[in-house]
């Protein structure tokens, strides 16, 4: 699939046009509600096809329908998505990234109606990528578990609406984008003092705070994390689970996944001879940067 193209021809048609040459192409596609990002269909996502009998069938019933594409794995697309808003803007921060070397392979950049921008990208062939924010700088990563409008998509009220444009187009063969790097460089995890791993007193309880509020695709990784740390510092188990559980389900895990990843951090932590059996944990507790994202 020439990405580059397929978007590039796609942004010249009518929208149910545009759905059928995605779907010929093999990229699945889904309808959404005309004007707005919302599925019409009663999965979203999950319904995506490259069936083309369906696909014309979906735009016949709604021919101002948006075109939903799900990222990652489904479509082999995945998307960095820059935010612009009145309070702040992704752009900084990405251009930072891209001086890093983090955001180069970029196939073509799609400016979305606020303003801001997608980037699209090759999805990793055998390292799918879960989708995940960063509010506060204004970036999202669009991998499996999310979607994008795709062009010619519009919205916005009728008669000021805007609309999904390719705006640059890389000459170079499209690239992947390591999304676990680009995170820790956007939204990095704080970093414990120099020194002694055994760093007391700790503060536990602005380590709670700091974890209630992480949001979704960071708040496992930032349990994992905290949890580590609060071990290293000899806080007991049953504390550690009394006050980093409820920040971790206030953040929006579930108590059997909160569980699950502070005794992941345990197992980390302890010296082999205090590890214990676990039936909910992994039989080989994962790295910190290969925890599932939450």
């Amino acid at each position: 699939m020439d990405l580059v193209a397929l978007l590039a021809d796609a942004s010249t048609l009518p929208l149910p046009e545009a759905a059928a040459r995605y779907a010929a192409a093999g990229v699945p596609v889904f309808p959404c509600t005309p004007s707005e990002k919302r599925p019409l269909t009663e999965h979203g996502f999950h319904d995506a096809t490259t069936q083309l009998r369906q696909v014309r069938a979906w735009w016949a019933r709604s021919p101002a329908a948006n075109i939903g594409i799900p990222t990652g794995a489904a479509s082999g697309i995945d998307v960095v998505d820059i935010d612009k808003y009145p309070h702040g803007s992704g752009f900084p921060s990405f251009d930072q990234a891209r001086r890093a070397g983090l955001v180069t392979g970029w196939a073509a950049l799609i400016r979305t109606p606020s303003g801001g921008i997608h980037a699209y990208y090759s999805a990793h062939k055998y390292h799918p990528q879960r989708s995940w924010q960063a509010p506060r700088v204004h970036i999202d990563f669009r991998g499996d578990g999310g979607y994008v409008l795709a062009p010619p998509s519009k919205v916005g009220p009728t008669l000021q609406q805007g609309g999904y444009t390719v705006i640059a187009s890389a000459k170079r063969p499209a690239a992947a984008v390591d999304a676990d790097a680009l995170h820790s460089f956007l939204d990095p995890l704080p970093t414990p003092p120099r020194g002694s791993r055994a760093l007391l007193p700790l503060d536990v309880d602005g380590l709670a705070r700091w974890l209630a509020a992480r949001g979704e695709g960071e708040r496992n990784r930032a349990l994992f994390w905290a949890a580590c740390r609060a071990a290293e510092n000899g806080l007991p188990s049953e504390e550690l689970h009394a006050v980093l559980g409820p920040a971790a389900q206030q953040a929006g895990l579930s108590p059997r996944e909160t569980a699950t990843t502070i005794r992941s951090a345990l197992r980390i932590t302890a010296p082999a001879s205090q590890a214990l059996p676990d039936q909910d944990a992994p039989r080989t507790a994962p790295r910190a940067n290969e925890l599932r994202m939450g």
